[in-house]
């Protein structure tokens, strides 16, 4: 496996530190993955708790694992983001200082070859990221209408030929049910005009990322996760977001930007507390990793990371 490193680290311990730094302060890692920020926030602060949530049992124990030498000061629970009210709830906190999501798939994940995250090599057309629950890639592919099939790989693969890939597939299945990458794979290689399939990258790879995301549910579950950790800041807390695509980043700026924005009619002369902003933008737009990271890890390259800072209670 390709050794984990850690997307935007160092920004995102900077912009966590000055609502973490307190002794008895508590982060929320929404997305534990394979522990890298927590293992770090840990070190970096003597006094903080951390709270890791992950849908993946297998991230979990490797994430438990590496973090310890902190046990102490640490909460792993098998759980999806959007479950984060619940959880807080269960370990009786009713407001953290930080919460961290880092999006998308998981090197764990990718690096996995049987579990079918990757166009790259053959395996099973799973991509859950809990195996332990829903439907997997396969019945997706073997089961949805064309219709909604095209509705998938358009909307959350953003893929201009959608419909000619959701009727190969619909054409190819009533002969052999799909169960593989590699076949998939070649489908929509050989749906997309050769002219197209020059530039882009693999031609797969919005195919396999919108299948992903409808298995996952994962932009429903960011819509709700975000408010939810917004929610859960004490004043002076702050939240830190990393997205991988367009359609997760949208959701996530939308959100901090409500948050951020007075909802006084602009020409009233003095506006009231439960009027004003309940965040402050503390990134401009979304940030990038450098030149340098992007070299050293390529899978840093699409990151775009936001974050904010609770300035008041709810109304």
């Amino acid at each position: 496996m390709t050794e984990h490193v850690p997307v935007m680290l160092e920004r995102c311990l900077a912009l966590l530190a000055p609502a973490v730094s307190d002794r008895g302060a508590v982060v929320v890692d929404a997305t534990l993955g394979l522990g890298g920020h927590s293992a770090a926030l840990l070190d970096r602060h003597p006094g903080l708790r951390l709270v890791g949530l992950d849908r993946d049992t297998e991230a979990l124990a490797r994430s438990q694992e590496r973090l310890a030498a902190w046990a102490d000061r640490t909460t792993l629970v098998h759980a999806v983001y959007d479950e984060l009210p619940a959880v807080l709830a269960r370990l009786g906190l009713a407001h953290v200082q930080g919460v961290l999501f880092d999006l998308g798939v998981s090197s764990l994940q990718l690096d996995a070859t049987g579990r079918g995250f990757s166009y790259s090599h053959d395996a099973p057309l799973d991509m859950r990221m809990d195996a332990t629950r829903g439907i997997t890639a396969a019945e997706v592919l073997n089961t949805y209408p064309a219709d909604d099939l095209a509705r998938v790989l358009a909307e959350y693969g953003e893929e201009r030929f959608a419909r000619r890939i959701a009727d190969r597939v619909v054409r190819a299945r009533a002969t052999e049910p799909f169960t593989s990458t590699a076949r998939l794979a070649e489908l929509v290689r050989e749906a997309i005009p050769a002219a197209t399939r020059r530039t882009g990258g693999n031609p797969s790879k919005r195919t396999f990322q919108a299948l992903r995301i409808e298995v996952n549910g994962e932009l429903a579950s960011l819509q709700s996760a975000v408010p939810s950790a917004i929610a859960a800041l004490a004043v002076g807390g702050r939240i830190v977001v990393m997205s991988y695509q367009s359609l997760e980043d949208r959701i996530v700026k939308r959100a901090l930007a409500y948050e951020a924005t007075s909802r006084a009619p602009v020409d009233m002369p003095v506006v009231p507390e439960e009027l004003q902003p309940r965040l402050r933008l503390v990134t401009r737009g979304a940030e990038v990793p450098d030149e340098a990271e992007v070299t050293a890890n390529p899978r840093a390259a699409s990151a775009r990371l936001r974050a904010a800072e609770r300035v008041r209670e709810a109304a």
